[in-house]
């Protein structure tokens, strides 16, 4: 029973197994994206690895042929066959087309012709130039005064996720309607709302400010915000600041995310 057990551990450590599959969940619009499928063959040969995008097969590595690389036409997908392996799919300028599931399938030579596989979804961000904007805000508030204000994103696929801030920090959802799909525009891109509305007391007034501020965000790729400062009844009436925005010197940084930060 001994030597059953110890000759199955050792057949199971020679056998083809898939270590890593690197699919990022969330890509920019005309991105160059890298796909990794990461697998161990112990003693056992190549035969072929395959990869799909829902369910069509697109691209496959065969060792044992010439060429070894084989690309096949789909709509969405881009092959860079230059920069593509055994173990890595490059794909250029991703589009609308390129969002759905990709899975990797690896198989090793005969007798055993072992088969491994493993998929992820990928969504492909469509991004405005804009950012949030606060409206309905008043440029002054007295303590009792009803804060009634809307956040609008930009539009954007997926549809932006909204948060508001009163002196940085996050408003408890008590005090929140929506967020509600405004519109959607004929390449699918929605604009939502987010209601913020409270009742405005003195401890909301520091120095006798007040900073309300709402952040648009996508996943890792997208984050920018707008703010609006008011003052109290017995404060220096100051105009409505405008958001203190600032962009990176470039949208797309090595790491292929986008940033927009305050």
């Amino acid at each position: 029973m001994l030597l059953l057990l110890l000759a199955l551990t050792l057949a199971s450590s020679e056998a083809l197994r898939m270590t890593a599959l690197r699919i990022p969940q969330h890509v920019v619009l005309n991105q160059t994206v890298r796909m990794e499928c990461d697998f161990s063959l112990d003693r056992e040969s190549l035969y072929s690895v395959k990869w799909y995008k829902d369910g069509h097969e697109f691209y496959r590595y065969v060792p044992s042929e010439e060429p070894r690389v084989h690309v096949f036409p789909l709509d969405g997908v881009a092959v860079d066959r230059r920069s593509s392996t055994e173990k890595i799919v490059v794909l250029h300028r991703v589009n609308d087309d390129s969002t759905g599931r990709y899975r990797c399938e690896v198989s090793a030579e005969a007798p055993a012709f072992h088969t491994v596989s493993d998929h992820a979804d990928m969504t492909v961000v469509v991004l405005s130039e804009r950012g949030p904007t606060i409206t309905g805000a008043k440029s002054k508030y007295q303590a009792g005064d009803i804060v009634n204000i809307n956040c609008t994103s930009a539009p954007s696929k997926p549809a932006a996720l909204l948060m508001w801030y009163v002196n940085e920090e996050p408003v408890d959802m008590q005090y929140l309607k929506g967020p509600y799909i405004v519109d959607v525009d004929k390449r699918g891109l929605e604009t939502v709302v987010l209601i913020l509305e409270f009742q405005a007391w003195s401890n909301h007034f520091r120095h006798g400010d007040m900073k309300l501020k709402c952040l648009a965000t996508i996943s890792s790729v997208y984050r920018r915000s707008k703010e609006h400062r008011v003052v109290g009844d017995h404060g220096i009436l100051k105009q409505p600041m405008e958001s203190r925005e600032t962009r990176a010197q470039s949208h797309m940084h090595n790491n292929g995310k986008i940033f927009y930060t305050e």
